[in-house]
């Protein structure tokens, strides 16, 4: 028996919990894996339970997709809106390693309170497909991923240079490190060698470029991922070096360098190495070995200072291919050797950063390029850069080659709160040469990481644990926090390290490193659509339904990293036939971040963190919603107000006033209601869909207030579909209102189960004229049906009908700019043929 509140007062409290428990026991946010219906799959970041409570930033991503879900499911969509818990990695034990308590205890808690609170917010997620990284039968297939990795020469241990920090005790990813320190904690972080686990992700750059022209990224978001993978284009050039203190056959001996400008060749005036080159391990010189000693424990964020570049003479020439020269070979720690081949060559007369060395150790400099053409440069002097440039490839002066700023993944952590890496090494058969490591010819491997040419690494003793004997689980043990040594507690634990080998059968190790908080949230989105299947990932049939995700949105803050790993991830599902689809997602936004009160990033030091909790106790969790969605544009950063959440609180109250007086109601609609009402429904429509939630709220108060002064021209017709439009952002008060004035009193049908509605403008409707622009230039008007701001493709269809437009483009159209119901400009790509 449902009780209503028929009070004129509006009282949140007193009906919201109620409407919540009453939509998950009814299940109508639930999926179905098999429909006619269109199917949609929104996808929001699942949280990590590393505090007590979510914040408000987590409320304006869930609240606004929210409410597309709850919309689209009313266009009578299947919608699929799934939600979980990122509960490994570092973030959830270091809330465990300050508060004291274990981290499966803190763990537990702080989803149980998270829960509760987006529940509290009428979150519409199909809580059946609920799903946590911490569950052995969830990390079961994590692990079973990192094995199919293994087996095809993707994942591979190394020695190799890590980022300590001192405070998390931590080794980090480089995509870990901002500026030289800690992501997290903003320690000061420093360089150091260790054997790790890696991913080659680097096998994969060219597709996880090309295939951003399939899908649907925001601008800067795919910007951000070419960035990141950083492909240069240029050539490799090879300078022969002479060693005459070395073991190996010193006529053998070069060094390669990449550059994207070989038409400099014959301004080279001498070579700089990485200190971690390996060339640089064969001199004795103990000049250099100081040096590089002490450049070695400098930060990565030292080395890249723009001011004084040190660096030491190593007495060694090489020979320039170019012209026979001999140029110096030095040593400096502003060369990385995770950049290029760790090796350049100094062309100080075309290059800032070369000239500043040059000067600072007395460096020849030489013009070779001057407005376009080459000048001292043999042969060439005379060619355009371009030109000579492919002459001197041509030539046999380098190679065609390219290089990336993406660098092989490093995927072990030596914590303890984690995914167990899948792995055993067995001493006897690495003395045997005895390996399961094998490559595929799944992807070309390009010449990356550790190894040969092809990309291998000879990992003798090492095989990947039996899959029937997955998962393996993470063992519960007393002493969880990081060692100083930087070894994983799971070290110490003989009872979990010591196994069988499943080659020989003798006695073996287990790995003790973790995975890193990146592996459970790298295919997360696959789980969603089977997450109780225990003979596979998932159904095949089901993911042929619902990928791609149609629409996954998320922080700034993870466009980067975590949406380059997942898309690794699912790359090479898709290459194993396990994953129907290339691109894991359609389309990717990210919405801003919310400062507090005082403008400022909110933090409990400062005393300016809103608590969402307190904002639902006082004024409801409509209110929190709609001022979520009201605050500003999605995807800007902005400054928490109390005064605009008030008044959007006295929105929703003059909402549950004017229907609850409903006396004042007459039959039927005016015209002009009607007409508004098809305005107020399209933009409502359209609003969502373009995330321009601000706007919507905006538009249904602007309604209110015209409604307010006209109350005897909006019949109960029109009252009912602004509650429908409505519902889906503030789906509390309209279940409520609806089920008192509109609802079946012997039949609960949820306002949230009704069509969206259709509604047309009636004749007298205002036409209004959108503009036709080429490149900003006004070239003709297309009339907008009343009521409607037509839609993007209907207004280009009309616009390239009209001759003066078609004379302007002739099919060089870059791309368009559609503001609806204002101007749709072409954008010409100027030079196509």
């Amino acid at each position: 028996m449902i009780v209503y509140n028929s009070d004129m007062e509006y009282k949140p409290g007193e009906f919201e919990p109620r409407w919540a428990h009453k939509w998950e026991e009814e299940g109508i946010n639930k999926a179905v894996d098999k429909s006619d219906l269109q199917k949609t799959y929104l996808l929001i970041e699942f949280p990590y339970p590393s505090g007590d409570r979510l914040h408000v930033g987590h409320a304006r991503s869930y609240c606004c997709l929210d409410a597309v879900a709850r919309k689209r499911r009313m266009q009578g969509q299947n919608v699929l809106f799934p939600f979980g818990w990122d509960a490994f990695g570092l973030p959830a034990e270091n809330f465990a390693v300050k508060t004291g308590v274990h981290p499966k205890i803190t763990t537990r808690q702080n989803i149980e309170h998270a829960k509760k609170q987006v529940i509290s917010w009428g979150l519409s997620f199909d809580w059946d497909r609920e799903i946590n990284t911490t569950d052995p039968e969830y990390y079961r297939w994590t692990q079973w991923i990192f094995v199919q990795l293994f087996n095809r020469g993707l994942a591979y241990k190394a020695e190799i240079t890590v980022n300590w920090c001192p405070s998390c005790r931590i080794n980090l990813a480089n995509e870990e490190v901002v500026d030289g320190c800690c992501e997290r904690c903003g320690t000061k972080t420093e360089r150091r060698k260790q054997s790790q686990w890696l991913l080659r992700i680097t096998a994969y750059a060219d597709r996880l470029l090309s295939d951003l022209k399939t899908v649907n990224f925001r601008e800067d978001i795919a910007r951000q991922q070419i960035n990141w993978i950083g492909k240069k284009e240029g050539a490799a050039v090879k300078f022969k070096i002479q060693i005459t203190n070395n073991k190996s056959n010193s006529n053998d001996n070069y060094i390669e360098v990449f550059t994207t400008r070989i038409d400099t060749l014959f301004g080279v005036t001498y070579l700089v190495l990485a200190p971690e080159h390996p060339l640089v391990q064969e001199i004795t010189n103990p000049k250099v070995k100081d040096y590089i000693s002490k450049a070695l424990n400098k930060s990565e964020r030292e080395r890249k200072q723009k001011t004084g570049k040190t660096g030491v003479d190593t007495e060694l020439t090489a020979i320039n291919p170019a012209n026979g020269e001999k140029v110096p070979i030095w040593i400096a720690d502003y060369v990385m050797m995770d950049v290029g081949t760790g090796a350049i060559m100094g062309v100080p007369g075309h290059d800032e950063r070369d000239m500043e060395f040059a000067k600072e150790h007395n460096l020849e400099v030489r013009q070779v390029v001057e407005e376009g053409k080459l000048i001292n440069s043999g042969k060439y002097t005379g060619m355009g850069s371009g030109e000579a440039g492919e002459r001197m490839i041509k030539d046999g002066l380098g190679e065609k080659s390219c290089h990336y700023h993406l660098r092989d993944w490093v995927f072990s952590r030596q914590h303890y709160w984690g995914e167990p890496i899948p792995m055993i090494n067995c001493s006897k058969c690495a003395e045997n040469h005895r390996s399961f490591f094998t490559t595929s010819p799944l992807t070309p491997l390009h010449n990356c990481g550790e190894g040969n040419e092809r990309g291998e690494v000879e990992m003798y003793g090492w095989f990947p644990v039996p899959e029937d004997q997955l998962p393996v689980e993470l063992p519960e043990i007393e002493k969880y926090q990081p060692t100083q040594t930087g070894e994983s507690p799971l070290a110490h634990i003989e009872s979990f390290v010591q196994t069988t080998c499943p080659n020989c059968g003798g006695l073996a190790r287990r790995e003790t490193d973790t995975m890193p908080n990146w592996a459970g949230s790298s295919w997360y989105f696959l789980r969603y659509i089977d997450p109780h299947n225990d003979k596979a990932l998932a159904d095949p049939e089901k993911l042929k339904y619902w990928l791609p995700v149609d629409w996954y949105n998320g922080g700034m803050e993870h466009t980067t990293l975590h949406l380059l790993y997942s898309r690794f991830w699912h790359k090479f599902l898709f290459d194993l036939g396990v994953v129907p689809t290339s691109e894991p997602y359609a389309k990717r936004t990210s919405h801003g971040m919310i400062l507090g009160p005082d403008s400022r990033k909110m933090s409990k030091s400062r005393g300016n963190v809103i608590n969402p909790d307190e904002v639902v106790a006082k004024f409801g969790a409509d209110s929190l919603r709609l001022y979520e969605m009201f605050i500003g544009p999605f995807d800007q950063t902005t400054t928490w107000s109390w005064e605009s959440l008030e008044g959007v609180h006295r929105f929703l109250k003059r909402v549950w006033v004017l229907i609850v007086d409903s006396g004042k109601l007459i039959v039927e609609s005016s015209g002009e209601a009607k007409n508004r009402m098809a305005r107020l429904v399209n933009k409502i429509d359209r609003d969502l869909e373009s995330m321009k939630f601000n706007t919507a709220v905006a538009a249904l108060m602007e309604f209110l207030n015209w409604w307010t002064e006209h109350q005897l021209e909006v019949g109960k017709d029109l009252v009912e579909m602004f509650l429908r439009i409505l519902a889906p952002l503030a789906p509390f008060i309209t279940e409520e209102l609806y089920q008192t004035r509109f609802g079946n009193k012997t039949k609960y049908i949820s306002i949230h189960s009704l069509e969206w509605p259709k509604i047309k403008v009636e004749n007298g409707g205002e036409k209004t004229s959108i503009v036709i622009t080429v490149d900003g230039k006004v070239r003709g008007k297309v009339e907008d049906p009343p009521g409607g701001e037509a839609g993007q493709e209907s207004v280009s269809k009309k616009a390239l009908e009209m001759e003066n437009v078609k004379k302007y483009i002739e099919g060089k159209v870059y791309k368009t700019v559609y503001v609806p119901g204002k101007i749709l400009n072409f954008v010409i790509a100027h030079g196509s043929k």
